[in-house]
């Protein structure tokens, strides 16, 4: 009956532009995250980036946070809508964490293993990118919503293979040179959270299909 009620009441849309403006920052920090994990000379340039979009991903989570407080009536529950986009700030702030952590220990040189898992990074943000939109329209896009979530998670499961991969491969080439195994492990890790976070992010997008449809 509440649910009935409430579907005639006038929703507030601010919150689907705001999650959408929080994919594109992110996916602006994914490409920026990638663009580092070609190492060189260009690592400061783009650590500078991702800080930013970290930033700006920031106060776009603030706006929604703020927008729940206020609005009357939201397009899903409130507490979905607090998860989601914490969720998804979650990824871009393990970005950072992982630029801050390229910087502290100064490298500038990036196995395979660590691009290719940077790769992920960038396909999970747009695979988000494409999701939020749909929120929109949930009842007729569940399908395609449920394939997108289903893509994020084989993601996940193929950078958590990488990273079995790459720190075996790094503690054989670093036998003699445990400061190089323990950074390079360290850079792996945080990849591998950021993979993990969108997972996340698919879960709550799954919560809020089941909990919506």
């Amino acid at each position: 009956m509440l649910r009935w009620f409430q579907a005639l009441l006038p929703r507030d849309d601010r919150f689907f532009e705001l999650f959408a403006a929080h994919s594109h920052v992110t996916v602006a920090g994914a490409h920026a995250l990638r663009a580092l994990l070609e190492g060189g000379d260009v690592v400061p340039k783009y650590y500078r980036v991702v800080m930013d979009r970290e930033h700006d991903a920031d106060n776009v989570t603030r706006d929604v946070l703020i927008a729940v407080r206020r609005s009357f009536i939201t397009p899903f529950d409130r507490g979905a809508i607090k998860d989601l986009i914490t969720a998804m700030d979650d990824t871009i702030d393990q970005m950072q964490k992982t630029a801050k952590a390229v910087m502290l220990f100064d490298i500038r040189s990036f196995t395979p293993e660590m691009k290719t898992m940077g790769d992920a990074v960038v396909k999970c943000a747009l695979l988000v990118e494409e999701a939020i939109p749909l929120l929109r329209s949930i009842s007729q896009e569940v399908a395609r919503i449920n394939v997108i979530t289903e893509q994020i998670g084989r993601i996940e499961g193929e950078a958590d293979d990488l990273h079995n991969v790459g720190v075996r491969a790094l503690f054989e080439q670093h036998r003699i040179d445990p400061m190089g195994f323990i950074t390079g492990n360290e850079v792996y890790d945080h990849l591998e959270k950021v993979v993990d976070r969108f997972d996340d992010v698919a879960n709550e997008l799954q919560g809020v299909v089941i909990e919506h449809v």
